[in-house]
């Protein structure tokens, strides 16, 4: 598979998604270790042909979503998403996972997460991205605010997992609360 490096970072690029991704993102969501902390993929039913079929509508619908790649290796590692865009309010909200769990806890999620946010605000022109995290999922609440994330609220006992209600967080991020460390630095090359 070839992906193409829409935008870089130092450790991970983000792809435009394809359909082949289908079968990566059905080995990774049928790993519960991935699927839990993402929420409705842990109970869903999670086939290559639906995935490929989810491929479709979500990139139909106008969402931005991208295959996260390590830019050493090439290999897809996750998966991060812009989705309920609105580019009258400028706001959308978004996900990420790494489905390779060897890549857990090394810095990726959070490059992969400036990744998308510097997407959003520098070329969507987006004003506010906002996402919700279960509570326990310390490693993407930490991997959020290292990425410049705050806590907006709580949605209190949102999901029952194992007999357990968990809270979900909700953050979000303002275009002036983040500094551009790919898109204007490669504008500013272009105008000089």
């Amino acid at each position: 598979m070839t992906y193409f490096q829409k935008i870089t970072g130092t450790k991970c690029y983000l792809s435009p998604c394809v359909t082949a991704d289908a079968e990566q993102w059905t080995r990774w969501l049928n790993d519960l270790e991935v699927a839990i902390p993402l929420g409705d993929e842990a109970y869903e039913l999670i086939t290559q042909t639906n995935q490929e079929n989810t491929i479709k509508e979500i990139t139909a619908d106008g969402n931005k979503v991208f295959t996260i790649v390590d830019r050493e290796t090439d290999q897809p590692i996750g998966r991060c998403l812009l989705f309920f865009i609105n580019s009258v309010d400028r706001r959308a909200m978004m996900g990420i996972f790494i489905g390779e769990k060897q890549y857990w806890n090394q810095g990726y999620g959070t490059e992969a997460t400036q990744l998308l946010l510097d997407y959003a605000f520098n070329l969507l022109n987006l004003n506010r991205v906002e996402l919700g995290v279960f509570a326990f999922n310390q490693r993407g609440i930490q991997a959020y605010k290292k990425a410049g994330f705050k806590e907006i609220g709580i949605r209190h006992q949102f999901r029952w997992i194992g007999g357990q209600a968990f809270d979900m967080v909700m953050m979000d991020i303002l275009a002036d609360e983040f500094k551009s460390p790919y898109v204007k630095p490669i504008l500013e090359r272009i105008l000089s």
